[in-house]
């Protein structure tokens, strides 16, 4: 009695063991009763009712159908080819190493050998993703670093043309923002002087009647003196100081210089008391209502660059804001150290948030070109001299076929030639796929064989 009880314990044993076992493994997908190639994520029932099979992780390799797939259209299995990708065929069904069946190659299938074969578990596995292949607007944005620089063209000093002493120094400084007519300096100029007291006795009623002078030699064609007002122009003087000494007959001691034009005072070389001379720069002033960008593009993108594309302009001292302009100009020589080109972007600037010297990321949009055939740049394989794609041929085959690529960004690359719009690439798990199934001596078979060209 205690034998059977002994041996009876044991056996339950076994069975908790063996219950306990199933419960630890994991189930890694369904598969249909009959063998037929449908899988489930989940439990179900196949037509007739009887249910779903499930695959555990330890047999991912060891799933098998329970009959060989049948032949396309009727045709013949010509050899049987390494399952994981390997240059071995045979005339007659057989394992490998590993203990899986060679693959069947029939009459007509399309399969020359080279073509890769996972299991439905290994692509789950993997994560292998696919796209279909489209055709696209060949857009694409150009990326580069700049710089915040002046616009030459609004940049003004304030420079007299006449000697003379500073009589008196406005409160401007550098680095000031001033308005155009506000008062700078107040000088004195000798010369100044002479000129109004001339423009007084030309208007003056001394010169009326008298023979002596030919008044047309001060006059001009509207009857108005014209020698000392213009000399007073080209000395700088506004025409409000000179309609002054037409207007009270007198010529004052000084004159006050104003700011030519709005904007930010960048120089300022003048004190009070100071002598001068003609030409000497007193003020420098620059508008930064409009600033330019210098970016430095990169050669092989320059000849996708063109006079007015937009441009977005970022920079770390204004996070979240972009700043939108133009390409204004593409400086027609490269740099030989960088082997870049320069690019200058024109940028309205209202509120002065740009600041020179400021740097910038730089963002191109160019393109709007005919569509092309492109892929997802992760779809491509390079290996340097030669690049890649895999298709997918559908029932877990994968073809590697030699593509030649043209321009990429924004995460897309241009396909010249080597496949065609509709066909599926895979985009994810591209090297997953070459680790499971050896495809680097897949590709080996390809050396010395003309690869499979897609019509352009």
């Amino acid at each position: 009695m205690a034998k059977f009880m002994g041996s009876g314990i044991a056996i339950a044993a076994i069975l908790a063991m063996a219950v306990a076992s199933a419960a630890e493994r994991k189930v890694l997908y369904w598969k249909a009763p009959g063998g037929e190639a449908e899988f489930s994520a989940v439990p179900k029932k196949a037509p007739d009712g009887r249910d779903y099979l499930p695959v555990y992780e330890d047999q991912e390799g060891d799933f098998q159908h329970p009959t060989p797939p049948p032949a396309p259209s009727g045709g013949k299995v010509k050899f049987y080819r390494n399952p994981m990708g390997l240059p071995d065929t045979s005339p007659t069904l057989k394992k490998d190493s590993m203990g899986m069946d060679y693959i069947p190659v029939f009459e007509g299938d399309g399969d020359d050998g080279n073509t890769i074969k996972l299991s439905p578990a290994k692509i789950q596995r993997a994560g292998v993703e696919t796209v279909i292949v489209r055709k696209m607007p060949s857009n694409r944005t150009i990326k580069a670093p700049g710089v915040v620089q002046y616009d030459e063209r609004r940049i003004s000093v304030v420079s007299p043309r006449f000697d003379g002493f500073v009589e008196r120094m406005e409160p401007i400084t550098t680095g000031q923002h001033v308005k155009k007519g506000t008062p700078l300096v107040t000088v004195f100029g000798q010369e100044l002087l002479s000129q109004g007291s001339r423009l007084i006795i030309e208007q003056g009623p001394a010169y009326k009647g008298d023979e002596k002078f030919d008044l047309r030699t001060f006059k001009g064609e509207s009857g108005s003196a014209i020698g000392a007002a213009r000399r007073l122009r080209n000395m700088g003087v506004p025409d409000a100081f000179i309609e002054q000494i037409k207007r009270e007959h007198r010529v004052p001691d000084t004159f006050t210089v104003t700011a030519p034009m709005d904007g930010v005072v960048l120089e300022r070389n003048i004190v009070e008391g100071q002598a001068f001379k003609a030409g000497d720069v007193a003020f420098k002033i620059a508008d930064h209502s409009v600033v330019w960008v210098n970016a430095d593009v990169a050669e092989g993108d320059l000849t996708a660059l063109q006079r007015g594309q937009k441009v977005s302009v970022t920079t770390r001292a204004h996070p979240g804001r972009s700043f939108m302009g133009e390409v204004a100009l593409i400086v027609p020589h490269l740099m030989k150290e960088t082997r870049t080109a320069r690019v200058r972007i024109e940028l309205p600037n209202p509120d002065l948030a740009l600041l020179p010297d400021m740097y910038t990321d730089v963002e191109i949009a160019t393109g709007g070109g005919e569509p092309v055939v492109a892929v997802p740049s992760s779809a491509v394989i390079d290996s340097g001299n030669r690049q890649i794609v895999l298709l997918s041929s559908g029932e877990g085959r994968y073809e590697p076929r030699d593509v030649r690529v043209g321009r990429s960004g924004d995460g897309m690359v241009e396909i010249i030639s080597g496949i065609a719009e509709g066909e599926r690439v895979v985009v994810n798990g591209l090297f997953l796929i070459d680790s499971e199934s050896n495809l680097q001596s897949a590709l080996k078979s390809l050396t010395g064989a003309p690869s499979k060209e897609a019509p352009r």
